[in-house]
């Protein structure tokens, strides 16, 4: 009995040392969000869909209430920075590196929806990969999402997912599935927390085209070297885009990006997330029976 009150004594103060860096965001009608203390400058990393309104936007710690500005916002990956200013010395919080978490370890979340208090959830972490609703969600997180079995109370969008040591590996989010509780991992926060910082936004890349999936015929596949079973017609090329100055045409059906094979629209959009413009790559288009190759500039948007 004397170990387990010693492990319910540690996991206590690691516990406490999180709370620390937890805030309580004020920014929507209903129920506070969670925020957590990114950086001593005043940078307080949350979900987006805590932030609804872009003014009068509260941040309260240890009673204290500070005045907040909205950094940038992403709602693609549900997260949005906002910047307050203290006179006292803040506490960041002590990121881990989300690529070292295993199934099964320990995690939990905090929240400060509801006054001065913190809310505290245990549990360990189910699975890694892509869930949500529905597959595209695959396209805006490339390092996948945190699946633990946490419970993510009202409010405790925002927060952080803390493993055994007191570190985030994750900001929590209820909007990413449903029934699920699921976690951004802090691969992910830190690369958009830093863009919001920088450019207030995030850029990502874009061609300019509207595509649907199509089969591909197997004796033209098998005559051009082409595994894939699908493509994406491009159905509309819009006036002015790269797309259009590379020669991309209507009717066109592209199948790969420079080394990556692209045989659905979640693929096009998981490669376009990850690129953020001005690089020149190779379209692989399939056009009057024939492959040829189109050198196309990644724009951005």
């Amino acid at each position: 009995m004397g170990n387990l009150q010693t492990y319910s004594d540690e996991l206590a103060a690691v516990v406490a040392q999180v709370t620390r860096s937890v805030v309580r965001v004020e920014a929507r009608q209903r129920i506070a969000g969670t925020g957590v203390i990114w950086s001593s400058d005043g940078a307080i990393v949350t979900a987006d869909h805590v932030v609804e309104r872009e003014e009068n936007i509260r941040v309260v710690l240890d009673g204290a209430t500070f005045q907040a500005e909205l950094a940038g916002r992403d709602p693609t990956t549900d997260l949005a920075v906002l910047k307050i200013k203290s006179d006292a010395p803040l506490q960041p919080a002590q990121v881990a590196d989300s690529k070292t978490l295993k199934q099964g370890n320990l995690v939990f979340a905090i929240g400060r929806p509801w006054g001065q208090e913190a809310i505290v959830s245990g549990g360990i972490v189910s699975a890694l990969g892509r869930f949500g609703m529905g597959n595209g969600w695959g396209a805006q997180f490339r390092e996948g999402l945190i699946h633990s079995d946490v419970t993510l109370y009202p409010g405790f969008s925002g927060g952080p997912l803390a493993d055994a040591s007191g570190r985030v590996v994750g900001i929590n989010s209820s909007v990413l599935g449903r029934d699920l509780a699921l976690a951004i991992p802090s691969e992910t926060v830190a690369r958009i927390a830093e863009q919001l910082l920088t450019d207030g936004r995030i850029r990502r890349g874009y061609l300019g085209i509207g595509v649907q999936k199509i089969p591909l015929q197997a004796t033209l596949a098998q005559k051009l070297g082409v595994t894939q079973e699908t493509g994406l017609m491009i159905l509309q090329v819009e006036p002015g885009t790269n797309a259009e100055k590379a020669g991309l045409l209507p009717g066109d059906i592209l199948i790969g990006l420079d080394d990556t094979p692209i045989a659905r629209v979640r693929e096009l959009n998981r490669w376009l997330a990850a690129e953020s413009g001005g690089r020149v790559v190779n379209a692989k288009i399939i056009r009057g029976g024939e492959l040829i190759k189109l050198s196309v500039t990644v724009g951005t948007r």
